[in-house]
């Protein structure tokens, strides 16, 4: 035992390499550069550029059976500790000891943060039908369904031609009956009478947040209702409106107070923002031909005059 500690002290005074072969689960490799004289953080150091693991995680053992060497001692040199030239050392990684902190800053990731309910858009398609199913879809609480529209034509014929007098042809631009049937067709498009119509009927307040003048047109205001639904409108197309919660599974709210004036802000805000990108169609200025005799229009004006002229009121846009 001690001719082993005289002949290990002696190797180290003459600085004789140490080749020592590092064992990890990835292979193996020979350590080059060591001597008795060096010192523990040399060895761990020699680890790390070979095997990538961290030296305070490293766990190194020597012999067979292995046993662990005790390294806390990162200025001790090599040779107080049981290893020779031309051992194998066998490393792994401690995985209960936290990593050590990196030179180079870490980067923290920032707390999340509860994502806030949000107005927004819900597009449903321009199929001439766009606001029955925007308005079946706030009332009945973000159900989407195209199928209802026949249905809701269907219902605003009933309640106009059962009330003749409430609904003249002053009202409708047409007789009672004429719009019965033209109302009826899945190729004309509703508008404020509708809405007017489908406001009564569900009775709640239905605001039309238009994006060309930034206004916000609402039906049944005066009518003492406590929910309201909010649409928006590019001037020929009808979305919904509805406070969705980014990221979340949570459904969509559609109905809200009457007395929330914070949302119908809100819509403002959604209506100018489309304004400023140009997302709206100038009525008075659109392009339109006449379905029936493919005569080219220009607009709103042009389009009522041609209908009260020939009686023709199926349009589309060019």
């Amino acid at each position: 035992m001690v001719m082993e500690q005289l002949t290990l002290q002696l190797q180290s005074t003459a600085g004789r390499m140490l080749r020592l072969r590092c064992k990890t689960k990835n292979g193996s490799h020979i350590m080059q550069g060591l001597t008795h004289q060096s010192c523990v953080q040399e060895l761990k150091s020699k680890v790390e550029e070979l095997t990538g693991i961290p030296c305070d995680v490293q766990k190194i053992m020597v012999g067979y059976p292995p046993s662990s060497l005790d390294l806390k001692n990162g200025d001790a040199h090599l040779k107080d500790y049981p290893i020779k030239s031309g051992d194998t050392l066998i490393v792994e990684e401690e995985k209960n000891k936290p990593k050590p902190r990196q030179d180079h800053p870490t980067v923290t990731k920032a707390p999340r943060l509860e994502t806030s309910p949000m107005l927004a858009r819900r597009v449903v398609p321009a199929d001439n039908s766009c606001l029955f199913t925007s308005v079946y879809y706030v009332v009945e609480g973000g159900v989407y369904d195209p199928a209802c529209a026949p249905e809701m034509r269907g219902l605003i014929a009933q309640i106009v031609s059962s009330d003749p007098a409430a609904y003249s042809e002053a009202v409708l631009g047409k007789s009672n009956e004429e719009y019965c049937s033209w109302i009826k067709r899945d190729d004309t498009w509703g508008g404020a009478i509708e809405v007017s119509i489908l406001s009564k009927f569900y009775k709640c307040e239905i605001c039309v947040v238009d994006t060309q003048t930034v206004r916000v047109d609402r039906f049944g205001e005066d009518a003492g209702y406590h929910k309201r639904v909010l649409l928006i409108y590019d001037g020929i197309h009808y979305d919904p409106l509805q406070k969705e919660t980014p990221g979340s599974d949570a459904p969509p709210h559609t109905i809200f107070s009457t007395t929330d004036d914070v949302i119908l802000a809100q819509a403002l805000e959604l209506a100018d923002e489309a304004r400023r990108k140009r997302q709206f169609t100038d009525v008075n200025r659109f392009a339109l031909r006449c379905m029936v005799c493919q005569t080219g229009l220009v607009g709103q004006k042009e389009a009522r005059e041609h209908a009260k002229e020939t009686g023709h009121t199926n349009f589309g846009e060019v």
